[in-house]
């Protein structure tokens, strides 16, 4: 039996997705933030970083959502949710699923946590705080954002899925940030393709049994 170490708003929710596209039976063990949104120690008894989403598949323990849906993937797939090896597709594939996590969520992660920055100073260095929260975004995050999404925006012109014209693992692995992001931002009327996108995948049945799984989703803003 697969077990998905679980925590609340977290990366965590797209490995219950994928498993219920897969089809396949597995235990969800729930775990609740600190009040400081930081993961509980109890997740460290699992791997020894205390982060999550960790799965544990009989005697395997891993880690990264990447790397878990990878694996689901390839060891259950029988096929689904991959493309071709060797196509323009697969390409794509590989790409989008190392993307999401190493490109894109840094931009994101940093924007949140620049945004933050002012709230969490003693009140009298909160001034300087802003300023330095405004400038970051102004010269560096949103500037960098900004192509990203422009990127994005421009690939899902193309097909309605980052791989190709099918749904793929890849499309659960950017998921995250980009809901995120609308989340924040909005698409609606900016980015109408990754509007479309976050529909669509909104939609799909085994998302929404996820959703029951694992509980309350809301992304942090």
């Amino acid at each position: 039996m697969i077990v998905v170490h679980h925590l609340e708003n977290s990366r965590s929710q797209r490995v219950l997705w994928m498993l219920e596209e897969l089809g396949l039976d597995y235990e969800v063990k729930r775990y609740s933030r600190e009040p400081t949104l930081q993961a509980p120690a109890a997740l460290r008894a699992v791997h020894p970083l205390g982060k999550s989403p960790v799965i544990t598949d009989g005697d395997r323990t891993l880690a990264e959502s990447g790397a878990i849906l990878e694996y689901l993937v390839e060891t259950y797939g029988n096929g689904r949710f991959v493309p071709p090896a060797g196509s323009p597709e697969k390409l794509r594939y590989t790409y989008f699923l190392h993307y999401a996590e190493g490109s894109l969520m840094p931009l994101l992660f940093m924007k949140l946590v620049f945004g933050r920055l002012p709230e969490r100073v003693p009140w009298a260095m909160r001034p300087v705080a802003r300023l330095i929260s405004a400038g970051a975004d102004k010269t560096l995050l949103g500037p960098q954002i900004g192509t990203h999404f422009a990127f994005l925006e421009s690939e899902l012109a193309q097909r309605d899925w980052f791989a190709g014209a099918d749904f793929t693992a890849a499309d659960v692995q950017m998921s995250f940030p980009i809901e995120a992001a609308a989340a924040r931002v909005g698409f609606a009327g900016r980015l109408p393709r990754l509007h479309g996108f976050v529909e669509r995948l909104q939609a799909r049945p085994a998302y929404r049994r996820a959703l029951e799984k694992g509980g309350p989703y809301t992304l942090l803003k």
